[in-house]
């Protein structure tokens, strides 16, 4: 998924998942953070901005994680949980 960058830490029985969520400056950005947090994602600090000086553009970015009981494997998709 372009714009997506994620780790796993473990956390006793259960699994910390990370995932730090990135878009142009535009409503697609508050629509992924959204749909992020009514899946049972949490805010982890405070957005990032940054400007693309390729593309001209303002980007976003948030850090979002959860408390899966899922086991770590690298080929987990994270935004399925």
């Amino acid at each position: 998924m372009a714009g997506f960058w994620a780790s796993i830490h473990s956390r006793g029985n259960a699994m910390l998942a990370y995932r730090f969520l990135t878009e142009d400056d535009t409503s697609a950005f508050c629509h992924k953070v959204t749909e992020a947090l009514a899946k049972g994602w949490s805010l982890q600090g405070p957005p990032v901005y940054g400007f693309d000086t390729s593309r001209g553009v303002m980007r976003c970015g948030q850090a979002v994680v959860k408390e899966v009981d899922d086991d770590y494997s690298p080929d987990l998709k994270l935004g399925s949980l």
